[in-house]
């Protein structure tokens, strides 16, 4: 099986460093930067930034070690981190998954 981790990241140079990371020690495929305006709450306050989504492409079992590893290098308080199935995709891009990521632990 598959999954997305959708990503936040404060600025491209964090999101860009958290992706060579990932793709560079095999625990994701690739990873995808774009830049946002986020809006949301925090300490009671409405709050209006400019961010980066950084979408990762690897495989379920990878999953914990990815987020682990993200907390461990992320600037924010609460990261948003989060992991989307992938319910069907193309045999030979989920086959690149697979080639392009690193066996479990």
């Amino acid at each position: 099986m598959y999954r997305i981790v959708y990503v936040t990241a404060g600025n491209e140079e964090e999101a860009t460093k958290i992706a060579d990371t990932l793709v560079n020690e095999k625990l994701v495929a690739c990873a995808n930067i774009f830049p946002i305006k986020s809006v949301y709450r925090w300490k009671d306050k409405t709050q209006h930034d400019r961010e980066v989504v950084i979408i990762l492409k690897t495989r379920t079992d990878l999953v914990d070690e990815v987020i682990k590893r993200i907390e461990g290098m992320h600037s924010y308080e609460t990261p948003c981190i989060l992991s989307i199935p992938i319910e069907k995709g193309s045999k030979k891009f989920l086959r690149w998954i697979d080639e392009s990521t690193k066996e479990s632990n």
